[in-house]
């Protein structure tokens, strides 16, 4: 889901209460011995125990036992234990692995080049870069005057913000239209609440001003260089629901409320167009989005709406000379583009610029002075279509492999022949180029260093099409080193998402090698509810099609085992937030189909959530999922939630992560989860719970310290298949 709260407890003052609490731990019987996983020989090691406490949940007359509700009381000291105690198991139960977790960060560690820095862009007079230094865990932001022999100036080192604080992130950096001050937001909880805060560039002094509570991405300066537009944050749903106005200098409780969103459903932001003409607000949910927009001249004037909300309208809005240009639904499933005079924003005056296509979704825009460029996806596959203003011969890039990921990148400047984009795929290492729009050559200008002798020529990637039970084409995206033999021997991890319509491209990872190198394939199954094929793909996996989700994964699965990929007691399932949702669906629904999983932070309590509106991020959700106060949504949600249907059957091995802090799927989900499978699991596999009692939904902070979490997880699968280098018998 995209759903947590505030940490409360230090861990050595809950240190005590462990102990007492978990006193009375089971003891896991005796196992057999398994060649493939000395994990299935551990006899000695104490099974957490959450307390059942009878908790009675009625909706529609129906009543559901939830004996571990209480696990939700955040600031009670026994949930914290409990936490502490499935960490404590799942380090017991990991530590034969532990050299080989090492082996592996250092590994992955080993293969990122630590001194490295971004391609500069260039934005009014600045060329701008982000960079790392030798050890460093966060990055070191800089600008240079004019060129790039210019003196780099530092405008954040967030390696020494970062130093008092167990996490950190920065993000949101925006400069002032006199390149004087920066604006940026922290947050150091990992809650996804930040902090506005302010820096003179000049002095490099920082300014008393701070902004608590708000969304993360960028506030957009007005052009008087002193007013700054913001989003403000509910404190418990976690919902952007405010537009403020804050004038430098002044409290922040004293800024002025420009725009309250009542609908619960909604969830605000702001920007600056590109034209730097206008401020934009705007508000949206799944179903429809509403934009006001005011001229950034006059920060102190009345913004107005483009086109008032209607449901199931959606659109997106940018500028460009005297017209507004406007990314649409309105009959059109797959979205076309209009435009309209900036003086009479309404639907009735918007006229076509790029018509409707039934096979093409249309995602994105960027404009230029002398080009429009649009992001399209055909066959699950994106593509970049160039357009000149002037109406000569448009074109597609041409990209050389048959399944990759491709995007414009930062393009802030109007005037150019050049567009930044990058690209990768599954054995291509993320590379920035510049191409020129006119003469349609490429210009490299970095490929992702990927150190430890890579060499991409030893990789092969495939893309196959999988007839689901149904009959729909479900695309599969498929890497595994050259030698692997399709024999049905070897092990595979199977990756999915399919949710929120978020599509999952076949994207270059230098971590994912090390798996890869042992022996693993690795595919990525572009399932319904994602939105690779269209967004009637995405339409076909939410709501009351929800299950074509479940069903497409582990048709995908089980073509894999008939095409000799891999069997059933060497595949392995891996999914994150929604795509936790589809590792519980599937594991209740389909338990003899994988050796082992990976849920990470979860999404599996989807009925108790969706009902409970106080919970972040569940109103504006019931579009994706349904709102289960109508019973019809109510009982389909039940009959795959993975809590609701664990039952008493054999399960594979499964390692469950978390955040104490997570924002998105908060912490209780996955723990109640593993609570209810303790109790009714009849196998001997291992169960494992992962919390990160310091990060919310993106794990740990800092490029290093999440890798640490990635080598746990990866030793966890390739123990399993008895591919644990480090394991002395």
């Amino acid at each position: 889901m995209n759903h947590s709260k505030v940490k409360i407890f230090s861990l050595n003052l809950l240190f005590f209460t462990t102990i007492l609490f978990f006193a009375a731990c089971k003891q896991e019987s005796p196992q057999e011995e398994s060649k493939d996983s000395v994990m299935y020989s551990k006899t000695d090691v104490a099974v957490p125990t959450a307390q059942k406490i009878p908790k009675e949940l009625t909706m529609h007359g129906d009543t559901r036992q939830d004996p571990y509700y209480w696990l939700n009381e955040r600031e009670n000291p026994e949930v914290i234990a409990y936490l502490e105690a499935e960490n404590a198991y799942k380090d017991k139960m990991l530590e034969h692995t532990k050299a080989f977790q090492d082996k592996l960060f250092e590994e992955m560690k080993g293969r990122i080049k630590e001194d490295d820095q971004s391609v500069p862009y260039k934005d009014n007079g600045y060329f701008y870069l982000t960079r790392y230094e030798q050890g460093g865990e966060y990055p070191i932001y800089e600008r240079k005057k004019e060129n790039l022999q210019a003196k780099a100036e530092t405008l954040l080192n967030v390696n020494d913000l970062a130093k008092p604080y167990d996490y950190f992130n920065v993000t949101g950096l925006s400069v002032s239209p006199d390149n004087k001050l920066l604006a940026y937001n922290e947050d150091t909880l990992s809650r996804r609440i930040y902090t506005i805060r302010f820096k003179n560039l000049e002095t490099g002094k920082m300014l008393p001003d701070e902004i608590p509570g708000v969304e993360g991405y960028s506030a957009a300066w007005a052009n008087d260089n002193k007013t700054i537009f913001y989003v403000a944050k509910d404190a418990q749903t976690l919902r952007g629901y405010k537009i403020m106005k804050h004038k430098l200098g002044t409290p922040a409780a004293q800024d002025q409320e420009i725009f309250n969103e009542k609908d619960e459903q909604f969830n605000t932001f702001v920007y600056k167009t590109k034209s730097k003409k206008y401020i934009v607000f705007g508000s949206s949910q799944t179903l429809s989005q509403e934009y006001w927009v005011l001229d950034a001249n006059t920060p102190d004037g009345k913004f107005r709406v483009i086109q008032p909300r209607q449901r199931n309208l959606e659109y997106s809005i940018d500028h460009y000379g005297d017209k507004f240009y406007i990314l649409t639904n309105k009959d059109a499933k797959n979205f076309r583009l209009m435009e309209t005079p900036e003086g009479k924003t309404t639907q009735e005056n918007w006229k076509e610029v790029i018509p409707h296509r039934s096979d093409v979704l249309l995602e994105g825009m960027d404009i230029f002075k002398n080009y429009l460029v649009l992001s399209e996806r055909k066959n699950g596959i994106t593509q970049i279509r160039i357009r000149p203003w002037d109406g000569s011969a448009e074109h597609y890039i041409d990209f050389p492999e048959d399944a990759y990921v491709a995007g414009t990148s930062i393009n802030p400047e109007f005037d150019t022949e050049e567009l930044r984009l990058v690209y990768q795929s599954m054995t291509t290492p993320l590379t920035t180029f510049d191409y020129n729009m006119k003469s349609k050559k490429f210009n490299q200008l970095k490929q992702q260093a990927v150190l430890g002798g890579f060499d991409a020529k030893d990789y092969q990637t495939e893309r196959v099409y999988v007839t689901a039970r149904d009959g729909a084409k479900v695309p599969v995206s498929i890497v595994y080193k050259k030698g692997f033999k399709k024999d049905g021997k070897g092990p595979l991890l199977l990756y999915a998402y399919g949710s929120y319509g978020n599509s999952l491209d076949p994207s270059f990872s230098s971590s994912r090698l090390s798996l890869l190198n042992r022996g693993f394939a690795y595919a990525i199954a572009h399932i319904r509810g994602g939105q690779e094929m269209g967004r009637q793909w995405y339409e076909d996996g939410k709501l009351l099609k929800k299950k074509n989700t479940f069903n497409d994964y582990i048709d995908c699965a089980e073509w894999l085992i008939q095409n000799k990929y891999t069997n059933k007691d060497n595949i392995y399932a891996m999914g994150g937030s929604a795509g936790g949702l589809l590792m519980g669906a599937v594991v209740n629904m389909r338990p003899d189909l994988f050796k082992g999983v990976i849920a990470a932070v979860p999404f599996v309590d989807v009925v108790t959530t969706m009902l409970d509106e106080s919970i972040p991020l569940t109103t504006f959700e019931f579009d994706e999922w349904g709102n289960p106060k109508n019973k019809e949504y109510y009982d389909y949600m039940k009959s795959y939630s993975p809590y609701d249907n664990v039952e008493a059957k054999d399960y594979p091995a499964m390692m469950v992560t978390t955040g104490l802090h997570d924002s998105q799927v908060q912490y209780f989900e996955p723990a109640k989860w593993v609570a209810r499978l303790r109790e009714l699991k009849t196998d001997k596999n291992p169960l494992l719970m992962h919390t990160n009692m310091e990060a919310g939904h993106g794990g740990a902070s800092g490029r290093f310290r999440a890798l640490k979490e990635v080598a746990m997880e990866y030793a966890f699968l390739l123990d399993l298949a008895g591919k644990n280098e480090e394991f002395k018998n």
